[in-house]
């Protein structure tokens, strides 16, 4: 069954900030959605048995929970079958493991973190900020979003700060509202997007 509406969870307001953006141009006009950014992994990792427990004693057939979590120093893998066990415990199917029937879950994780999303697609970066220099995917440390080591924050705030931009420090939450219009779904070389974008595109197909 074609979602009508999603009920995002996230950890955070820039990722809030972000898929308040994103989200209207993967869904159909007539579909809705509703994001809750959390205090952090942490607060988001211990509400969320309790909220999909909620959720699953009035959540309408149409209605599709999304949660989205960065990965940071965590292992995927762990974190997945944590979230799909979760889910399990709440009654709730999920895409990994349907149970024959439609699911109402996705767990998706940000690797390893919102900004490799920016790295996946740097003109969507240079559109809000152009003086940031074109040639940075091209540079082996940026080459592979997911893979970018020692933080993927930090790393996006070493390159802003070296074109001028955020000397302060990164402010997180304006820079997705400024960079989040730009991005192009379909370009985005992060491969964690794209399992992102997916999943939102097949919740929203007829």
């Amino acid at each position: 069954m074609t979602a009508s509406h999603l009920e995002v969870l996230t950890e955070e307001q820039s990722m809030e900030a972000f898929l308040g953006s994103l989200l209207p141009r993967l869904l159909p006009a007539d579909a809705t959605f509703r994001i809750r950014s959390f205090r952090g992994k942490n607060q988001l990792l211990k509400e969320l048995p309790s909220r999909l427990r909620a959720y699953a004693k009035w959540i309408p057939d149409n209605y599709r929970i999304v949660v989205l979590i960065d990965r940071d120093n965590s292992d995927c893998h762990d974190l997945k079958r944590n979230l799909e066990a979760e889910a399990a415990k709440a009654g709730l199917p999920t895409r990994s493991r349907p149970r024959g029937g439609a699911w109402r879950v996705v767990n998706r994780v940000a690797i390893e973190e919102l900004e490799a999303w920016y790295f996946g697609d740097w003109d969507a970066v240079r559109a809000a900020y152009p003086r940031a220099s074109a040639a940075v995917p091209g540079r082996a440390a940026y080459r592979f979003p997911d893979a970018i080591r020692g933080g993927t924050w930090e790393a996006f705030e070493r390159v802003m700060k070296k074109h001028g931009y955020f000397r302060q420090g990164l402010r997180k939450v304006e820079a997705a509202r400024a960079i989040a219009p730009h991005i192009d779904p379909e370009r985005n070389a992060s491969p964690s997007f794209a399992c992102f974008r997916d999943a939102i595109l097949e919740a929203a197909a007829p």
